[in-house]
């Protein structure tokens, strides 16, 4: 899965599994962009069980560079095998004023389905965005991480160097609601490529 939510056959490996219900026909061919408005991002592995890839009747396995990438594609945390990350993503977002109190999953999928529904990305200030998100130049298939104040290109393979905000209109895939979340205290999980860059 690339940030804009695309599913794309690459070899690289993710470090996240993403489930949108079964997209795949008998044939393994993916035949559709999703299935359910739960939009879940899982561990790769979990004690007991070992699954074939696009088992016919199963959820279609989708793979993820990393947290951030899975956020911006609009998947939340899996309650059930990240139910850490589950509960810190729902505490950030009732601290980002986006409900009272802790949020049952299909409230959060029914407002993350509509966010995802609509058909233009915002154009934002990148300086005022949090730490997290994935922006990319209007017009452009590039993408970019912001992450402590600077932006790392995006790659199947990892991230690039930090570098300045470019003196360019960017747009913000990371959906909204999934965006007050960051700007609320919550931190993805990020691809040991940014320290290293």
């Amino acid at each position: 899965m690339n940030p804009f939510g695309k599913i794309v056959a690459v070899a690289a490996k993710g470090d996240l599994m993403g489930n949108r219900g079964c997209l795949h026909n008998d044939r393994r061919e993916v035949v559709r962009n999703y299935r359910s408005k739960a939009w879940i991002a899982c561990v790769t592995s979990w004690p007991g069980v070992r699954r074939q890839l696009m088992t016919p009747g199963s959820y279609t396995e989708l793979f993820f560079r990393d947290e951030a990438t899975a956020l911006s594609a609009g998947h939340r945390p899996c309650a059930e095998c990240r139910r850490d990350r589950f509960r810190a993503f729902q505490a950030a977002w009732v601290r980002a004023g986006l409900s009272g109190e802790p949020p049952r999953v299909t409230v959060m999928d029914d407002r993350l389905h509509r966010e995802r529904s609509e058909t233009e990305c915002p154009i934002v200030d990148t300086v005022a965005e949090p730490d997290g998100v994935i922006l990319s130049p209007v017009g452009s298939a590039d993408c970019f991480l912001k992450w402590k104040g600077r932006l790392h290109r995006w790659s199947f393979d990892g991230y690039g160097p930090a570098a300045p905000p470019p003196n360019e209109a960017m747009r913000r895939l990371t959906p909204v609601s999934i965006a007050a979340v960051l700007a609320a205290g919550y931190v993805p999980g990020v691809h040991i490529s940014v320290d290293a860059s």
